[in-house]
């Protein structure tokens, strides 16, 4: 009866371990296309398909001109995602463009579905994560480069240049979703308690109130 378990134990291992590659990004597509319909009142994990389908679908513009960069990070994400580019649904790919002002940053956040590859179309930015070990990977990058972020890791963009600076980022999902360190524990809705973040970095409730009326 040992034996028979361990073999059970052995087999499970086995398939988890092929089963690995495809958890690690979007679920696998089952049929050739499937434009999202994102009008639809179905409720799954992703989206139900379209019934008319064109060539329209596939294509977008968004990523073609410079974002409003006018805002407190100095800094702005224009997305080609599922949410606004339908075509992507199923295929486990979207894009991005950031766009930085002088001195704009693009805060500490990370992607909970997808590792991040960004390519320089102009300017200079420091880039860097940080790993679950808190070690600091960071580099200045200029135009032509390219750098990636490893999936789920907290990470971060801010313009080292004089003069404006933009990337095309690209996600191995349709839908990366992103969670701002920063707004995300000081901008909660319901607030997160200020005594459990005072406790968290230290310092006061005062300090915490304070920071959460920034956002």
């Amino acid at each position: 009866m040992a034996r028979a378990h361990l073999y059970f134990a052995a087999a499970c291992a086995v398939v988890l371990a092929l089963a690995a590659p495809s958890l690690a990004g979007d679920p696998d597509m089952l049929q050739d296309i499937c434009v999202a319909d994102l009008m639809s009142p179905i409720k799954l994990n992703g989206f139900p398909c379209k019934a008319n389908v064109t060539a329209d679908d596939f294509i977008s513009a968004k990523l073609k001109n410079p974002g409003n960069t006018n805002n407190p990070n100095g800094a702005v994400v224009t997305a080609a995602n599922v949410e606004t580019f339908p075509g992507v649904n199923t295929l486990g790919v979207s894009m991005a463009r950031i766009d930085y002002a002088p001195g704009g940053q693009n805060p500490p956040h990370t992607h909970p579905r997808a590792t991040e590859i960004i390519f320089v179309l102009e300017g200079t930015l420091e880039v860097g994560f940080i790993t679950t070990a808190n070690k600091l990977f960071s580099k200045i990058i200029t135009k032509g480069d390219v750098f990636v972020f490893p999936a789920r890791l907290v990470h971060f963009q801010q313009n080292r240049g004089h003069g404006p600076a933009a990337v095309i980022a690209a996600f191995n999902s349709q839908l990366q979703g992103t969670q701002a360190i920063a707004m995300t524990l000081f901008g909660a809705t319901p607030p997160v308690p200020s005594d459990i973040l005072a406790k968290a970095f230290r310092v006061n409730n005062g300090v915490v109130d304070a920071i959460k009326a920034k956002f």
